[in-house]
This record gives C-alpha cells, sequence and structure tokens, in this order.
C-alpha cells in the first residue's frame, strides 16, 4: 500500500514539474491598480510599496476597453473610464501619503522630547515632504475629476465604478478637498518643527 501511494506522489509530483507555470505579466494601468492593497497594521514599507505601485499605474498605458473592469459601451465610457481612473489612482496617491506622513509625525512637541530633538526633526520634514506630495496628487485629481465633470458626461453615470463617481461628485461640489485638510496638516508641521527648533536639546 506504502509503494503504491509512494509511486502516485511521484508520478504527481513529475507531472507538476514538469508543465509549464502560469505567468501573468503586470503591464496596464489596471495590472498595477491591482497590486495596491490596504494593510490592517500599515507600516513604512507598505504605504511606500503602494505608492509605487499607483505610480506605476499613472505611467503605464490603459489595457483594451474590452478587458476593462467596467462595462464599456460606447467610445464616450471609454473615456469616461479613464479620467475616472486617473482621478481615483491619484486620490489614492494622496491618502497614501497622508498615511505615510502620519507615521513619521510628531502631533505636539513636549519639553521633554528635547533629548530627541534631532530625530523627531528629521521625521518632521519627512511627514513634511509627504503631504506637500499630496498637494500635487490632489491638483491632479482634481483635474482628471474637471474632465469627467464637463457638459457631456452629465447623463452618463458608470455605475459599475459608483464610488469613483461619488469622488468625483464630491470633488465638484467642495465636499472632498485634500487642499484644505493636507494645508492645516502642513501649517501644524511647520508649528511643531519651530518648537523643536526653539528647544535645548540638553534639556
Amino acid at each position: 500500500m506504502k509503494k503504491k501511494f509512494f509511486a502516485l506522489f511521484s508520478a504527481v509530483f513529475v507531472l507538476f514539474s514538469v508543465l509549464p507555470a502560469f505567468s501573468y505579466m503586470v503591464k496596464y494601468k489596471e495590472d498595477f491598480y491591482k497590486l495596491y492593497h490596504i494593510h490592517y497594521a500599515q507600516f513604512p514599507d507598505d504605504c511606500i510599496e503602494n505608492i509605487y505601485w499607483l505610480e506605476q499605474a499613472v505611467k503605464a498605458d490603459f489595457c483594451n476597453p474590452l478587458y476593462a473592469p467596467v462595462k464599456i459601451n460606447d467610445e464616450k465610457d471609454w473615456e469616461k473610464y479613464r479620467y475616472l481612473f486617473m482621478m481615483h489612482i491619484n486620490l489614492k496617491l494622496i491618502e497614501q501619503h497622508m498615511r505615510l506622513g502620519r507615521i513619521y509625525d510628531k502631533q505636539v512637541a513636549h519639553f521633554y522630547d528635547a533629548p530627541w530633538r534631532d530625530a523627531y526633526l528629521e521625521n518632521l520634514k519627512k511627514a513634511k515632504t509627504c503631504y506637500e506630495s499630496g498637494l500635487y496628487y490632489w491638483r491632479e485629481a482634481k483635474l482628471w475629476a474637471e474632465k469627467s465633470n464637463v457638459g457631456k458626461f452629465r447623463f452618463l453615470i458608470l455605475q459599475d465604478i459608483q464610488n469613483w463617481e461619488d469622488e468625483r461628485e464630491r470633488i465638484g461640489t467642495g465636499k472632498l478637498n485634500y487642499e484644505k485638510i493636507l494645508n492645516r496638516e502642513l501649517a501644524r508641521v511647520n508649528k511643531v518643527i519651530e518648537e523643536f527648533q526653539k528647544m535645548d536639546k540638553e534639556y
């Protein structure tokens, strides 16, 4: 019995070892976007990884409309889908930069933090860079939202990506305004940096 089992196991092992493995080329925007994911506990490397995949999605070409993750009926659908995709990608880049910034951020400069002043200043500068990068992506997101909100798309709703349509609407009405949020964070970070710079690290 053992010999039969071993022979069967060996045959299966040999079969799978000689069969070609299925490969999948990551080439299009939609492919890179699939690699973006949120961890329950997100560390700096997780944010940086997501930023990398999203940046690759920005640079890559769109896939054929036949393989898009939404139903594309005509050229107008295709045009709006592309605008919404770019808007959404830029919004996700803002979110990831804000997450990364918050990891390095120090909300308040306490007097007892003085011995570690230099380390906190270094991290605060990283947080500031993240928030400033977010402003760039916000300008991009607004641009694509405006393109997807012109008159010819007024009565066209891509229901398969309703959440992206909601983002477009919120940007258009001003309910979603990352510029305001990021500028508030930058003003606070600059204030905390000034407070640390005034500290005597030998306190």
